[in-house]
């Protein structure tokens, strides 16, 4: 018998911690973790049950949905609203937030969520995953409007990912450190394999994608071309390139083993000032790598003290192994 410890018991004896905690977050995160565990077994059986392809529609942001975009976003509203621990919610695949349907009661706390990033993947069986973030609701807020959500991401409470790939993998953090956990199929539960999860301050290993390279600025430019020229130029070190499309299978290679992951800032399309949003994808993915020891920037300024501006901002990103984001945000101030 295996008797590993459970994301349940390891949020609980967290939650014994706190003074004052009433078990409202544990019992949110139990929540989301149901989800999770829902979405892994649809993206497992895939064609078996018909949910690969797209859904022939569009999210708010002009992407084409796939089938599992829709399915995961349904299942992480329908497993949240009703327990009564969250105010609204947000997702990439809403317009708008999600108020909390009169009929259930009403928490103190908002839930922004990508239900299936990296879903482009999912058809060529390649890893996807969801991505989380967790707020208060500001104190005497009732009805939460799309202004309550925008908040910075060093007020998150919590911030995690599922990672579906050959192991079910949540990761997360609480703002005291990162751990990892494993989910046991024949139980039914996520057991805890990756205690505090660091990143390597070093690494010889970036992540980007090059189809973009001429639309890059100059100093993402640089810092690539240093890499490419390996022993023979100015860092004098061989470098390997990684580029997976999906946010959550690249950030979790960088915690396993340290690396960079840049989705800079481009000219491709002037109107967007980046490509991942803000609020569901950077802020969550940044706490999560700093928690673990590493950096998050959008070559500015530092990802998480970023005001937002709407839900759906999209935003410069920059992370990984802290030595490196620093190298990479130093040209860009030179």
């Amino acid at each position: 018998m295996y008797n590993g410890v459970t994301v349940t018991q390891f949020i609980i004896e967290e939650q014994r911690r706190l003074p004052g905690a009433t078990g409202d977050f544990t019992s949110l995160l139990n929540d989301i973790v149901t989800a999770c565990k829902v979405i892994s077994n649809g993206v497992n059986k895939g064609a078996l049950i018909g949910v690969l392809g797209t859904a022939e529609s569009e999210n708010v942001q002009g992407e084409t949905q796939k089938k599992m975009d829709i399915i995961a976003n349904d299942v992480v509203i329908k497993s949240n609203e009703w327990a009564g621990h969250l105010a609204a919610m947000a997702s990439e695949e809403e317009d708008d937030i999600y108020p909390i349907p009169a009929r259930y009661p009403k928490g103190k706390y908002l839930l922004l969520f990508d239900p299936l990033d990296g879903s482009s993947n999912i058809d060529v069986n390649i890893s996807v995953g969801t991505i989380f973030s967790i707020l208060r609701c500001p104190d005497g807020v009732t009805e939460p409007t799309k202004e309550d959500f925008l908040q910075p991401g060093t007020e998150q409470v919590c911030a995690g990912y599922a990672l579906y790939g050959p192991s079910t993998l949540l990761v997360l953090t609480t703002g005291n450190g990162v751990n990892g956990f494993t989910l046991d199929r024949d139980i039914g539960e996520f057991i805890l394999t990756n205690p505090n999860m660091t990143v390597p301050a070093d690494t010889r290993e970036f992540a980007i994608n090059t189809s973009n390279q001429r639309f890059w600025e100059e100093p993402v430019q640089r810092y690539v071309d240093e890499c490419l020229a390996g022993k023979e130029g100015a860092r004098g070190e061989e470098f390997n390139m990684r580029w997976v499309a999906s946010m959550v299978a690249e950030v979790h290679r960088i915690l396993t083993r340290g690396g960079i992951f840049m989705y800079p800032k481009d000219t491709k399309d002037p109107s967007k000032a980046g490509k991942l949003r803000l609020m569901y994808e950077a802020n969550p993915m940044s706490m999560i790598v700093e928690q673990a020891g590493g950096a998050s920037s959008t070559g500015r300024e530092r990802i998480m003290e970023m005001k937002p501006n709407d839900i759906h901002q999209r935003v410069p990103v920059i992370l990984g192994s802290k030595n490196e984001v620093e190298r990479v945000v130093s040209y860009h101030k030179d």
